[in-house]
């Protein structure tokens, strides 16, 4: 009975931890060579985070990340449309983090290697494909040094293998590359001084040209500077075509800085934000079609290969955490069969969705910015003269809704690994 995991990123190591919690044997499988600290900041909302927590990792994600405690959205004039506490000061029983993606990734690597020994994992092999047969599943692999070709079978075969996924593209042969809206994104990290509570996630602009930015780590107690990370945004004509041919790599910053000059505010400094920067990279923001199925016999996705979404919400990485948990119990309620993973697609599929549609349909919690970019070109003394309380409230209620994250709903949820529970 050994689940075989294709890729060791957030949604892999995840699941390969909740594997190791139940008592269900596991082997990953990951095209690297070696586990690196890759990105830049994510968000961990908190229905991710209770589910860190049920694993153990308190006391890690209180040093590596930052508690963040107000998120608001702002005009392309520094004005404040909307702001509302986050985490446990909005009343949830679990933080909101920001972090380095990196950092998290190495975290739940060594917790795993830790727990279940460094045989858990094989790198240098990455997943081309599946096959179902008597009892369980193949998956097939492809050596990232020599080309070297092997089957290995399990009782259920997992792909956590990213956007790019192989085993999704099985499934999905007609598929082609994630689509492309026409935003592109250019994402860094520059060390600066905090703003407004010092823990606060701020989105600034409209839907043509904005910026994010928030701290991922504490402030360094001689100097007071810490880690901020951004995200510039600019939108083009999607039938004009971009760098699809190269996802992440990086970038001049004379391609986008020139929009944002004039961002100076007196609570943050845009402009020595981007020119601070060792290095930027761009990422055209993409994401993928919803899929109708992702189980066939014993074979399913999570994370990106699941449901590739706009980082739109910041529920990413959070949405494949959850996705790993929810598997996990659907294994303990049903063992390791098509049974499980029938029963984790059908709780998640729908609702991931949702997610994927919303986000791309602007109707995620950034909305605000274009409505009220549309209402009065981001100029005005008083917000409510542009939007009601009760409006902009609504909106961000609804998009938590969907999200899965309703501070009361999530705070009444039981847990989804029973504490010592084991298959």
């Amino acid at each position: 009975m050994t689940v075989l995991i294709a890729g060791a990123g957030i949604a892999g190591l995840s699941l390969a931890l909740t594997c190791e919690q139940i008592g269900v044997p596991f082997k990953i499988f990951e095209a690297v060579d070696s586990l690196r600290p890759l990105g830049v900041g994510i968000n961990l909302q908190p229905n991710a985070v209770r589910e860190l927590f049920d694993l153990g990792l308190e006391e890690d994600l209180t040093e590596i990340g930052v508690e963040t405690r107000e998120y608001g959205m702002f005009s392309k004039y520094g004005l404040e449309i909307w702001t509302e506490p986050r985490g446990k000061w909005a009343g949830y029983n679990w933080p909101q983090y920001s972090i380095h993606r990196g950092l998290l990734q190495m975290l739940l690597y060594r917790k795993l290697v830790e727990r279940a020994g460094p045989g858990c994992i094989e790198t240098g092999w990455r997943a081309t494909g599946f096959e179902n047969v008597d009892g369980g599943a193949v998956l097939h692999l492809m050596s990232t040094a020599n080309g070297d070709k092997r089957a290995e079978k399990g009782t259920a075969v997992v792909g956590a293998d990213g956007i790019h996924s192989a085993l999704r593209a099985q499934m999905e042969p007609d598929e082609g590359e994630p689509v492309w809206g026409g935003a592109v994104l250019w994402r860094a990290t520059s060390r600066s001084r905090g703003f407004r509570t010092g823990a606060t996630m701020a989105l600034i602009g409209h839907d043509t040209q904005r910026l994010v930015a928030y701290p991922i780590s504490k402030p360094d107690p001689e100097t007071g500077l810490l880690t901020m990370n951004w995200i510039a945004e600019l939108r083009y004509d999607p039938g004009a075509g971009w760098n699809k041919e190269d996802w992440n790599r990086e970038a001049n910053i004379d391609d986008f800085y020139p929009a944002f000059t004039d961002w100076k505010f007196h609570w943050i400094d845009i402009p020595q934000l981007i020119t601070s920067a060792d290095k930027v990279f761009e990422y055209p923001m993409v994401d993928r079609d919803p899929l109708d199925r992702w189980t066939y016999g014993r074979v399913t996705l999570i994370g990106d290969a699941a449901h590739a979404t706009y980082p739109v919400g910041s529920n990413g990485a959070s949405q494949a955490i959850v996705d790993a948990r929810k598997l996990g119990r659907y294994m303990l309620d049903h063992g390791v069969s098509s049974a499980a993973l029938e029963a984790y697609e059908a709780e998640l599929l729908p609702a991931t969705r949702n997610i994927v549609l919303t986000n791309r349909g602007g109707g995620g919690p950034d909305a605000v910015l274009q409505m009220i970019e549309d209402r009065c070109g981001g100029a005005f003394e008083n917000i409510g003269d542009v939007a009601s309380h009760e409006e902009l409230a609504t909106h961000a209620a609804k998009y938590k809704k969907i999200a899965g994250f309703s501070i009361d709903a999530l705070n009444a949820l039981p847990r989804t690994i029973p504490d010592g529970a084991r298959i």
